[in-house]
């Protein structure tokens, strides 16, 4: 039973220690609220500029969701605004600021096709989620009749991100907003692996994507 007791007393001090810290801060060029007309969207974006290196397409999908939730937001999804545009924004031909993406809509074809999208807005969203100071040890071994695995093991998470919006109508940067989120997680293990892992990523998702609902004015509380 001491083993058990002890699994019992260690998950519960470690339920209360995985979560997450969160920071955010928020620039916005205007006091007013962005415009957003009937047939106009938007389109997050996740900055992907070498073969080594971009911003998870899994996170870009969640603020995606966050910012049209309730529906008064339409938002393009990442991928079909790439395969509508293919090539211009693959890795070696987005435009990495405002003056490129002027250049851009000098071409006709993709100034008309941004236009019958309705795309007004472009969120461009920089930045990852990386692991750190891993440390202890977990083994496991099989006997007969059974077997299992006895340890302890924790690690470090955290998300850095920042997302920019521009206007495509007016061609200039409307706010920014950055977050900041950390957390451990622990994986203990007395017999059968019991992980406990701090939800980051998930809140700095959370943080951006309720953030930039407030530009618009549909922020629906939380972060």
């Amino acid at each position: 039973m001491r083993p058990i007791l002890l699994c019992t007393a260690l998950a519960s001090l470690l339920l209360s220690a995985c979560g997450t810290s969160t920071s955010i801060d928020e620039f916005r060029l205007s006091s007013t609220q962005l415009e957003l007309n009937g047939g106009e969207q938007v389109v997050v974006m996740g900055r992907r500029h070498s073969g080594e290196y971009e911003t998870e397409p899994g996170f870009i999908d969640c603020i995606g969701g966050k910012l049209a939730d309730g529906g008064s937001i339409q938002v393009m999804p990442e991928q079909q605004f790439l395969d509508s545009f293919y090539p211009w924004f693959e890795p070696r031909t987005a435009p990495l600021g405002l003056k490129r993406m002027g250049r851009m809509l000098e071409d006709p074809l993709i100034a008309q096709h941004l236009h019958q999208l309705g795309i007004r807005y472009m969120i461009w969203v920089d930045g990852n989620t990386e692991t750190s100071e891993k440390s202890g040890a977990l083994s496991c071994a099989l006997a007969p009749g059974g077997g299992g695995c006895f340890g302890f093991a924790s690690w470090d998470k955290t998300s850095e991100y920042e997302a920019v919006i521009w206007d495509l109508k007016k061609l200039d940067e409307k706010g920014r907003v950055k977050v900041d989120a950390k957390g451990s997680s622990y994986l203990l293990a007395v017999g059968a692996p019991i992980p406990f892992i701090a939800q980051v990523q998930s809140e700095a998702c959370n943080g951006i994507g309720k953030r930039l609902q407030g530009f618009f004015g549909t922020a629906q509380g939380g972060l």
